[in-house]
């Protein structure tokens, strides 16, 4: 292979005109809360670069120089170049990615396994492969509920409008003229009397609750009892418990293909997947592989695992093949999220047009209705 001359290398950088503006890059960017780990975007991008270059015959250094130089943001190229320096040092790349403090203990173990087994590129490849996963069937979820959740905030602040500031208009009117209304117009505007008298205390409600739900996310009791409560959302719960069990199995796919021991792939799991049901569960299955029981014997006791796959966990175990099976169950429940949450986006949308357009008939009847008795009077 001829020698690459890194010196030489210069990564093209293409610079917009002013005032034109890369939709394609800001849709697909990455937000960030001021969180101390690298996007997961940018985690596969990066881990992707590099298991080509090295998989393609480039020694560590090498790759590492190519990334510096290849990298716009100041930031990542500073930490990048920090990672190069521990490596330039002696360090091995997972103690160098490590010491970044932008990478997860699950990422620094895979790649110590592959350091150590000779697989590094095939690990790093893995690596990006499974935040690829995770980055699709979030995008999948997030664009099939979008909409419909955009559509329902606008019906809400339309019919929000019109019982606030609409209804009463007319209620002075119909005051004005005395008379007795019709049942359905005394009722609305009853509503409307309601939500003006008591719509600033709701959203005080709203944002001290909401408030206090932020400083107390990280509770046991809080996080135990919010997952059972989305757990038993017709539907909704379904689709939560299934991106989760989608997650455990993809994560121990990478992880058991690593050649990584199960009682360590299980502790890296239950630190990555941040739901109390997983979390508590797979406490628990550590315990019992420590006294020598199965993973899909421990597994069995929660009902939180479907029987199917437990099953198939089973058989992983009896022919020795559990990454093959967690793969094909990862691939299973990212198929069916998609086809739920597809279908529910499909049949929300119509739906929450219907409502809105009876709702607000409704209203518009009701207001009109005693104008038209008053029309027939004369």
């Amino acid at each position: 292979m001829p020698s690459i001359d890194l010196s030489q290398y210069k990564a093209p950088k293409a610079k917009p005109g002013p005032g034109k503006v890369n939709w394609a890059e800001v849709l697909n960017r990455d937000i960030s809360f001021g969180g101390s780990d690298l996007p997961d975007r940018r985690k596969e991008a990066f881990y992707a670069g590099l298991s080509m270059l090295l998989l393609s015959g480039i020694d560590l250094r090498m790759a590492f120089e190519l990334i510096v130089t290849d990298e716009a943001s100041g930031k990542d190229k500073k930490m990048f170049s920090m990672i190069k320096s521990g490596i330039e040092s002696g360090s091995a790349l997972s103690d160098a990615i490590k010491a970044a403090g932008k990478f997860g203990d699950y990422e620094y173990y895979s790649i110590r396994i592959g350091e150590e087994t000779g697989k590094l590129g095939e690990v790093l490849a893995g690596l990006a492969a499974y935040f690829k996963s995770k980055i699709r069937q979030r995008r999948k979820v997030i664009s099939a509920v979008t909409y419909p959740l955009i559509v329902l905030c606008t019906s809400f602040g339309a019919v929000f409008f019109m019982m606030k500031f609409v209804v009463p208009m007319f209620g002075d009117v119909f005051l004005r003229f005395g008379g007795k209304l019709p049942w359905i117009t005394a009722l609305i505007i009853r509503i409307s009397g309601f939500i003006d008298a008591w719509s600033l205390y709701a959203i005080l409600f709203l944002l001290i609750a909401a408030g206090f739900l932020f400083a107390a996310k990280e509770k046991p009791w809080l996080r135990k009892t919010s997952a059972k409560l989305v757990l038993r959302v017709p539907v909704v719960g379904e689709i939560v418990r299934k991106i989760y069990l989608a997650r455990f199995a993809n994560t121990m796919r990478l992880l058991v293909g690593t050649n990584t021991p199960l009682l360590r792939a299980i502790g890296l799991v239950r630190q990555m997947i941040p739901f109390y049901p997983v979390e508590s569960s797979l406490a628990r299955v550590e315990q019992d592989i420590m006294r020598g029981e199965s993973l899909h014997q421990s597994l069995s006791q929660f009902g939180f695992y479907p029987p199917r796959l437990i099953q198939l966990i089973r058989v992983g175990e009896e022919v020795n093949r559990l990454e093959h099976f967690f793969e094909k169950i990862a691939e299973q429940y990212t198929e069916e999220i998609e086809y739920r949450t597809q279908t529910i986006s499909t049949v929300l949308e119509p739906l929450i047009i219907i409502l809105l357009g009876i709702v607000v008939g409704v209203i518009l009847i009701a207001m009109y209705l005693p104008m038209f008795q008053l029309s027939n009077s004369f």
